[in-house]
């Protein structure tokens, strides 16, 4: 019987134990997308309790913590940390076969040097005690965990009316790590949400650029996108819940749906389409010019509980994965791009993970030469990323693509805590390569995998993104 999470944990093999403990362990990290609050880096916050450090963001804990019967009070509510961060305790012996036991675990036997120790009530004295006796160090500083971590690329998730004064101010601070901001225009495109208008007013403000018309939007957006090139960007994001299908629109089209919008009207799925499709083009088309990856999260079903939202707001853990057709939207919209010569480097992410196999075969059709695996499949995100689901996504891209030329993981958090998720992917893709040596079904070459395995890692990332 193997100990829980022992050093050969997922490694069930020589070759995948060789590859995982001479190769991919003590590979550096490059997180493309993730969403740390820049000002925590910048200010390089530290934290008194590791109840706040751990579940202060943490909707994914939040989302098993009401699962096991635990009251808001205790979780996102008034109760101080220490009662939350014992009735996570409560919830821990649960959560075999989630993700999240795993995962907990190594955030707490990799950062606070708690190897051995399962997590449960009967421990929760240990763990907070031996956990906050070290917050004091500079190592559980946001920077030193980060450092810690090995971690050389933080792309934070930014709007682009952020002011980016965070960013700037870490330009010159002599970091081991490069901290970018990342453009994430959602606002901007969800031009039936409420609030667009204001939004648009605000953007228009801090561009410096009145916007009346629909080419003046696209210059306000690509004026902010400047600035954030300016300061290290290296990739867009969008969060689409649906992607539309929107036909070529006349100028005039998109002024008549802009100016309508703006003036407080309702508009139709065919002018919602319309200008969202025009307005992705037009930023791909910025993202080419300034070689920026695009990325495409696409299929959430957000907000769905309307007491936990109108409470806590987004992103407090009331939004599940949609079942709509993306592929026709999709191609369309990739075509559109590439037709020109226009289509940037593009990661394309969805929710659904019956999708995986058309997004894989999707990013086959606009691979040009130009760039090796221009347009990826991303990586299993969010309800996916744990061992089923990554193991899923990376079997589609293989047997579809070119799994070689994989950017590799991600942690998609708001936690500093999270960076573990590493480890597991990593130990996830060595039993993978390991056990295709072991069954006959690739060479015997040590060297071949390593390499492999080094890429998928590492060195894709880093070529992409630094």
């Amino acid at each position: 019987m193997q100990p829980f999470l022992g050093p050969d944990f997922l490694l069930p093999n020589e070759p995948a134990r060789r590859l995982y403990h001479e190769v991919a362990a003590d590979l550096p990290i490059v997180d493309y997308h993730n969403h740390l609050p820049p000002q925590e880096i910048a200010e390089n916050r530290t934290w008194d309790n590791i109840g706040e450090l751990w579940l202060g963001h943490d909707h994914y804990k939040w989302r098993l913590m009401r699962w096991a019967g635990i009251e808001e009070e205790r979780i996102t509510g008034k109760a101080g940390w220490r009662a939350k961060f014992d009735a996570f305790a409560e919830t821990m012996p649960q959560c075999i076969g989630n993700p999240m036991y795993h995962w907990s675990h190594l955030e707490l036997w990799r950062y606070f040097g708690l190897e051995g120790t399962v997590f449960s009530p009967a421990t929760a004295d240990e763990c907070w005690e031996a956990a906050n006796a070290q917050l004091s160090r500079p190592a559980f500083s946001a920077r030193g965990l980060l450092e810690r971590m090995k971690v050389e690329l933080v792309g934070t998730t930014d709007d682009p009316t952020d002011t980016l004064e965070h960013h700037e101010a870490m330009l010159d601070a002599g970091l081991p790590f490069r901290v970018v901001p990342s453009f994430r225009p959602d606002r901007a495109i969800k031009i039936e949400a409420e609030g667009f208008a204001t939004y648009v007013e605000k953007l228009a403000t801090v561009s410096g650029t009145p916007v009346r018309r629909f080419d003046d939007l696209v210059g306000a957006l690509n004026n902010r996108l400047t600035r954030f090139v300016a300061l290290g960007c290296r990739a867009s994001d969008h969060g689409l819940e649906v992607l539309r299908a929107g036909q070529y629109a006349t100028a005039a089209r998109l002024d008549a749906i802009l100016r309508k919008r703006l003036d407080g009207g309702t508009l139709d799925e065919d002018e919602i389409a319309d200008f969202q499709t025009a307005l992705l083009v037009e930023l791909g088309r910025a993202y080419a010019k300034h070689d920026l990856v695009m990325q495409l999260h696409i299929g959430p079903l957000r907000n769905t509980r309307t007491r936990l939202f109108d409470a806590l707001g987004a992103d407090s853990g009331g939004d599940s994965m949609n079942d709509l057709a993306v592929a026709g939207a999709l191609n369309a919209f990739l075509d559109r791009l590439d037709r020109t010569d226009e289509l940037p480097r593009t990661i394309l992410y969805c929710l659904d993970p019956t999708k995986n196999a058309m997004i894989a075969a999707t990013a086959g059709n606009f691979q040009d030469g130009s760039t090796a695996g221009k347009v990826q499949a991303g990586a299993a995100w969010w309800f996916n990323d744990q061992l089923d689901g990554m193991e899923h996504q990376l079997t589609q891209l293989a047997q579809m693509g070119l799994l070689s030329r994989f950017v590799g993981m991600l942690t998609d958090s708001r936690s500093f805590l999270s960076f573990p998720r590493h480890e597991y992917y990593r130990r996830l893709v060595c039993r993978m390569v390991g056990g295709w040596m072991e069954e006959g079904a690739m060479p015997p070459d040590h060297d071949l995998a390593a390499g492999i395995i080094e890429d998928i890692c590492y060195r894709n990332a880093r070529r992409w993104f630094l």
